[in-house]
């Protein structure tokens, strides 16, 4: 016999867009449930990188402390350079905001720190493991979810289900929700190992060489996570070539590294590839469904965006459901409520993929003129501190630093 619950909420998903949503609709006191397909958060994730705006969100939902106290580390600045030439260096400490400094925290961190804060409410639930199988409707709408658990099926009931399961979202198919999938250029090869002695610590590098670049970035515990650069769909070729081929690659852009990688990757098992593109969602919700996070707008990693944006989606979600739910018509208000959510956030999220896209076309670039004219750029914009605190404050510091980015962000959009 099929089990059923009801929720005010359910959400598909137990990423950082799902759980903050589950963490913000449950302390504004309704029912919630996760749905999670993982039993535990240990799994391996890439990312790891939390943006300064992201960095003060959580401190407003009361998140960082506790991460603080499980010794998170905060980069403090970034070097560019290119054909071993330094070409660009970021000090975030001169920028004048509550949270300056972008953190490394290990997703699986994150998510038990959300967790263990959303369980501390009274209508907080989570589901795991547990897959989502089908969507409920009734006379076209959707009604919930119909999971798969260890127990059996689990039909969940809710005026309202979302959909925070990923890039390669499957509840986005199960709605018939069309998107447009758009491959980039590369896609990247990660690796991790201990953080080089010799170089200064909590800081960002990325390295270059023509068309070739590797980003190094610091995380915890004392490590390092390298991330370089092969050709779209070329990992067959890269890794016919031997893991020689990666120490190679590293002697180019990080010689000092040579060492240090060949003995901690001594085979093509010690990294893992991603596959980057983009997706553009143009209708993020159907009536009972909305999508959120990487489901609704997938980004490239490149400066950290995603992660990012998945928090910002959910407290904007989670203010506009609340209100919803309060309604006497509650299936329209939770429609209008949809459509308002990519109304408010489609353009921040539109902003970082065309600065994003740009990023990616200038680290790509081959030709010795286009080499020069990124080298150019790049001292040009370190040369003159205004211009440099500009253009990255654009790329780190995307909301308001105010006492209610959500409502000021609400109000935008009725505006």
């Amino acid at each position: 016999m099929t089990e059923q619950i009801t929720a005010d909420a359910c959400v598909i998903g137990g990423g950082p867009a799902g759980l903050v949503f589950a963490l913000a609709l449950a302390a504004a006191g309704r029912d919630v449930v996760v749905v999670e397909k993982n039993e535990d958060f240990d799994r391996s994730f890439r990312g790891e990188s939390i943006l300064p705006d992201s960095v003060w969100l959580l401190d407003q939902l009361g998140l960082l402390q506790p991460l603080r106290d499980q010794k998170v580390l905060e980069a403090h600045g970034l070097d560019i350079s290119e054909n071993g030439r330094p070409l660009l260096s970021v000090d975030f400490r001169r920028f004048d905001q509550p949270q300056p400094f972008p953190m490394e925290i290990p997703q699986p961190m994150l998510l038990r720190v959300i967790t263990e804060a959303a369980s501390r409410r009274p209508g907080f639930r989570i589901i795991r493991p547990a897959k989502a199988v089908g969507l409920l409707r009734v006379s076209g709408r959707v009604t919930g979810v119909r999971c798969q658990t260890q127990q059996g099926e689990l039909e969940i009931i809710s005026p309202v289900t979302i959909g925070a399961d990923g890039r390669y979202s499957k509840i986005r198919d199960m709605a018939g929700i069309e998107h447009h999938k758009a491959p980039l250029e590369r896609d990247v090869l990660w690796f991790k190992m201990p953080y080089p002695q010799i170089w200064e610590p909590n800081r960002y590098r990325i390295r270059i060489k023509q068309d070739r670049h590797a980003i190094f970035l610091p995380t915890h515990p004392n490590m390092v996570r390298v991330g370089f650069n092969i050709p779209k769909g070329g990992l067959k070729d890269t890794r016919a070539a031997g893991i020689g081929a990666l120490h190679d690659r590293m002697d180019e852009l990080a010689p000092e590294l040579g060492s240090l990688v060949r003995e901690h990757v001594t085979s093509w098992s010690d990294t893992i590839m991603l596959d980057i593109f983009t997706t553009v969602v143009p209708q993020w919700s159907i009536p009972g469904l909305v999508l959120i996070g990487d489901a609704a707008h997938t980004l490239s990693p490149i400066l950290g965006h995603g992660v990012n944006h998945a928090i910002m989606d959910a407290l904007v979600l989670a203010r506009l459901v609340d209100r919803a739910l309060a309604g006497p018509d509650t299936g329209t208000a939770l429609d209008r409520a949809g459509i308002r959510f990519r109304l408010v956030r489609e353009g921040k999220v539109r902003q970082a993929r065309h600065l994003q896209l740009r990023q990616e076309k200038i680290f790509t670039l081959a030709s010795p003129p286009a080499t020069l004219l990124r080298r150019s750029l790049y001292r040009m914009i370190n040369g003159l501190p205004p211009v440099k605190q500009r253009v990255l404050g654009r790329a780190y510091f995307t909301i308001p630093q105010v006492a209610d980015p959500v409502a000021q962000q609400l109000q935008a959009a009725e505006a």
